[in-house]
């Protein structure tokens, strides 16, 4: 005899058992993942690991399927397919677009962290900014630098530290 025998929701092998309602919550929290999945734009698609059926029933829903009926089947088929991707993985990439995510305000503190390296560091954090981020354009990164460096001591606003920062942001993000 086992310990759960007597234990309501679980069955004889100790696993617990869900009721429907249970179910259909689980359901639609994977049908909201997909649905911010459709929000988001295809270059951040791209990013978020998923599979490539998945893929494609995203790219159907948003590019394909205009009558509304079609839209919420094929929002139920994408829940379906939500089911066996690594959903942790998706929702971090999820935050990370997310303006209103912790995750999103964290990686734009970094951005700022990384400009004032790059303003105050010298050739070092440059090199260092080209180490972590070896596709960035190193001429426009150190001319932006520049500018930035020099606008911050003539107490002038060009831009450029906008600018710098919206390099630094297209690296990072």
């Amino acid at each position: 005899m086992s310990d759960f025998d007597d234990v309501p929701g679980f069955d004889e092998d100790g696993e617990e058992i869900k009721s429907r309602t249970q179910i259909k919550k689980e359901m639609e929290a994977l049908q909201a993942v997909g649905k911010k999945l459709t929000e988001l734009k295809p270059s951040q698609r791209k990013e978020v690991p998923m599979s490539d059926e998945l893929r494609n029933a995203i790219h159907l829903y948003c590019n394909n399927i205009t009558q509304r009926e079609a839209r919420r089947r094929q929002m139920q088929y994408i829940g379906k397919l939500m089911r066996s991707e690594d959903i942790d993985a998706i929702q971090a990439v999820i935050d990370r677009f997310d303006t209103s995510s912790q995750a999103y305000a964290q990686a734009l503190h970094q951005c700022e962290v990384w400009r004032e390296k790059l303003m105050n560091g010298g050739k070092e954090a440059i090199t260092d900014f080209v180490a972590k981020h070896p596709d960035v354009d190193i001429q426009l990164l150190r001319q932006l630098t520049r500018n930035a460096i020099k606008d911050a001591q003539q107490n002038k606003n060009t831009g450029a530290s906008k600018k710098l920062f919206q390099l630094i942001k297209a690296q990072q993000l």
